[in-house]
């Protein structure tokens, strides 16, 4: 039995561990990889009434902490939701394997054939709040991509991801991979999050998931390479050219569907000449649905409105709150979103190209949509099997992480007895 009180070593032992998995599965057959995701797949749709049961105290330990709707129906996990997870397990399984893929060959006059092919990061720390099906998505991903992997859930999903992870493990097992290839921190304490992120021996890369504060706590500890998953502060802008049919059904699924996922919109910007066409409508359809709009003085005569506040504009809420504003065009739409934008995702409803192209010019977030729900703004939904996250920065991986994000590089270089003069 371990040692749970000794975080320090725990920590270390599973470092030590993933770092010797990780030697293992950088070669690892392809087919095997694909065998052990779709016994997991197998494990979880078998397990779904245990992983329920688990999720269960989940969502009480939730209610004591006084958590949100919002967040509560991150947490939740009901038989829909676990099918979804098995369904990405297979999806994840079923891809072409990134490793060992050329990206690139060339001969060069002094002899040389020189390729880049894709290799494993090697072991990574996934940390993340809440939303127990990452367990899943993060553990399948990094198989698939051949690295080992840490993770350590948040303190609210702790049952959930423990029984999520066994089937993993399980899938690991019967395809005959080493089993601390994906390993779950088994501590609700927090020193092991700080821990984690000083693994500079063992761990070759850490991804945030979660709330400002989690990755402002992991950018400003880690020791080692971090893959920023930050706020999805997301607006969705109405032109001038937008179809009001269009913009209804964008906006109002944008903001809806789930509150509490980072694609879900968080500011509208609404183009002075379409106010009353577009506008109105729009915002008295949130309001039906639930939405409290917080709106700047031109909207204010909306009935149902609240004023808004200076730190509405830039607010991530996850929650049914909207925050909406007029602009006299979509340049001053654009300023508006590169001063308060996180860089995540970001939309335009226009009928107009000449006026897309100038929107996906100007705003350098790692999405931009036209005419599209934000909500698509999903690693799945890209046609990934599952994410890691979204990648906010810039450095190596940006926009939704998969498999293939999930690698690195390197060199392969062959000659005939080149020699150099």
């Amino acid at each position: 039995m371990k040692d749970l009180t000794d975080i320090p070593a725990l920590i270390q032992d599973l470092g030590s561990r993933a770092k010797a998995a990780a030697h293992m599965l950088a070669f690892a057959p392809a087919q095997q990889k694909k065998d052990a995701l779709l016994a997991a797949a197998d494990a979880v749709w078998a397990q779904r009434k245990d992983i329920i049961a688990a999720n269960a105290q989940d969502l009480k330990y939730g209610r004591d902490k006084g958590l949100s709707d919002a967040m509560m129906d991150r947490l939740l996990l009901d038989e829909p939701r676990v099918k979804a997870i098995v369904d990405g397990l297979t999806a994840v399984a079923e891809q072409d394997d990134p490793v060992g893929a050329v990206m690139d060959e060339w001969d060069r006059p002094n002899g040389l054939h020189i390729q880049r092919i894709r290799t494993p990061l090697g072991v990574i720390g996934v940390i993340y709040e809440s939303r127990p099906n990452v367990t899943a998505d993060a553990g399948a991903l990094c198989l698939k991509a051949g690295n080992a992997v840490i993770l350590r859930g948040g303190s609210e999903s702790f049952h959930s991801s423990t029984a999520i992870h066994a089937c993993l493990v399980a899938g690991l097992r019967a395809a005959g991979l080493p089993e601390d290839a994906i390993q779950l921190v088994p501590t609700r304490d927090r020193a092991a999050v700080s821990e984690l992120l000083t693994m500079t021996d063992y761990v070759d890369v850490i991804v945030p998931r979660g709330g400002k504060g989690l990755v402002g706590l992991v950018q400003r500890e880690a020791r080692v390479p971090v893959f920023a998953h930050l706020e999805g502060i997301v607006h969705i802008y109405v032109d001038k050219d937008a179809d009001p049919v269009k913009s209804l059904n964008v906006i109002l699924n944008a903001k809806t569907r789930r509150t509490g996922i980072c694609g879900a919109a968080e500011c509208l910007l609404i183009h002075k000449d379409v106010v009353d066409t577009i506008g109105q409508g729009v915002i008295r359809a949130l309001i039906d649905a639930g939405v409290e709009m917080r709106v700047d003085q031109a909207l204010l005569a909306i009935e149902g409105t609240v004023e808004a506040s200076e730190s509405d504009w830039g607010c991530e809420y996850l929650d049914s709150i909207l925050a909406a504003k007029v602009v006299d065009d979509a340049d001053a739409a654009i300023v508006h979103i590169n001063r308060f934008s996180s860089n995540h995702t970001d939309c335009i409803l226009t009928e107009d190209d000449a006026t897309a192209a100038r929107f996906f010019e100007r705003i350098d977030s790692a999405i931009l949509m036209r005419n599209a729900s934000t909500q698509f703004a999903d690693g799945g939904e890209f046609g990934m099997g599952a994410e890691i996250g979204i990648a906010t920065g810039k450095m190596h991986a940006r926009g939704p992480v998969g498999a293939q994000q999930l690698t690195s590089f390197k060199y392969i270089v062959v000659g005939d007895g080149a020699t150099r003069s």
